[in-house]
């Protein structure tokens, strides 16, 4: 009987001394595993080391014969001048470069750069740069060159306002959206009937179902294009003829600041040109400044959108013609207003910050200023005026 219990305590001992040591065994396994996996991460981070170094090493010896190379060459002839700055910037940058890399070496830090990957990126944005020609149709080979004339057609409504025709029809109809917030659309059979003086009488009123908030809406092949009252950054497509909403949109990122500081009443303003539709609006993101998007005024879709350099900051207004921001700036006081930040879409490099275009004979300010394609003309508002600009414009270098 003895030797029974003897035998049965015996066996929960003999299991707990079998498991403590499979356990050990399982340790020592993980052990030698995280043991191999160190010394080859430490391989292969004393290579990084080394042909980081071997790099800084090239390049100083490389830089140190350019500069030699450069210092030989006649820098007063202007045809050799440009380049050479530009030689002496770009290597001054890249020693900066190697610098940090060299002084990084010891924290064991490498980014390995696959050829592959960089192919495949420019190979993206080629064919991006491409379908964005393709989709905006690149025929446009003028640039605006200054502002020639204006003509102030009629006095009529308020401080806010806008008035436009349809460049996508064929017929001479005119349109008035006074104020701010408003839900009636005057329409005009032609522009001497607007320049009547009882021309309020001759006006059909279209009625929209819900008001538009600010100055930025456009009309465009028949339909009137506006911002949503209350909402932060819904587009509404209305059916002037039908007199119904055909369609509606949000647009991404808008609607959180005004898209001018000197025009605050505008969170979103639409505009038309030889491509399209197109929306400007400004983000906090962005540190204020103007954001293009085009819009697909079919199906009411975002195709692309660029974030640009130019401010919001005194700007009053900004039109798009053939492709190209134009910002309207002006003093917080008032005065001339002028252009003073040009964006070219298509040609990210040809960006003109002060290309000093001013509006001819006039102090004040301007609630909106949209381009007509059609007539290669701007109708504004400044001041409860409606004006008409002529432009002067030249073939693209």
């Amino acid at each position: 009987m003895v030797v029974l219990q003897v035998h049965f305590l015996l066996i929960p001992f003999l299991m707990s001394t079998m498991g403590a040591a499979q356990y050990l065994m399982q340790d020592a396994a993980l052990l030698s595993y995280i043991d191999q996996r160190f010394l080859f991460l430490e391989k292969r981070l004393e290579k990084c080391n080394q042909d980081v170094l071997e790099y800084v090493d090239e390049f100083r010896d490389f830089s140190k014969t350019v500069l030699s190379r450069l210092a030989g060459l006649n820098t007063d002839k202007a045809e050799v001048k440009s380049e050479v700055e530009n030689l002496l910037t770009r290597i001054e940058h890249a020693q900066r470069d190697i610098d940090y890399f060299g002084s990084v070496t010891d924290s064991n830090a490498c980014v390995e750069v696959h050829e592959d990957l960089l192919k495949q990126q420019l190979l993206e944005e080629a064919e991006e740069k491409k379908r964005l020609k393709l989709m905006l149709n690149a025929s446009c080979d003028h640039v605006l060159a200054g502002i020639r004339s204006l003509k102030i057609v009629k006095k009529t409504g308020g401080k806010h306002g806008s008035w436009m025709k349809d460049p996508g029809k064929k017929h001479t109809k005119i349109y008035l959206l006074s104020g701010s917030v408003n839900n009636v659309i005057l329409e005009f059979a032609d522009i001497m009937t607007f320049m009547e003086n009882n021309h309020t009488l001759k006006a059909r009123r279209v009625f929209l179902p819900v008001p538009w908030e600010g100055t930025g809406h456009v009309i465009y092949q028949g339909f009137l294009f506006y911002h949503r009252y209350g909402s932060l950054n819904e587009i509404i497509k209305f059916n002037i003829q039908r007199r119904n909403v055909a369609d509606q949109m949000l647009l991404p990122g808008a609607g959180r600041a005004p898209v001018y500081q000197l025009s605050p009443q505008t969170k979103i303003d639409l505009a038309v040109d030889e491509q399209g539709l197109w929306a400007l609006h400004a983000e906090p993101e962005t540190g204020g400044n103007i954001v293009i998007t085009k819009i697909n005024h079919v199906t009411m879709a975002v195709e692309h959108s660029w974030d640009t350099p130019c401010s919001s900051k005194d700007a009053e207004a900004a039109f798009m013609a053939c492709n190209t921001l134009h910002v309207v700036y002006n003093s917080p006081s008032g005065g001339t207003s002028r252009i003073q930040c040009v964006y070219d879409v298509l040609d990210a490099l040809n960006i003109y910050t002060n290309p000093g275009l001013h509006f001819p004979r006039r102090q004040g300010r301007h609630s909106t200023v949209h381009y007509n394609p059609k007539e290669k003309q701007l109708f504004a508002w400044g001041d409860g005026s409606q004006i008409i600009y002529k432009l002067h414009t030249e073939q693209k270098v």
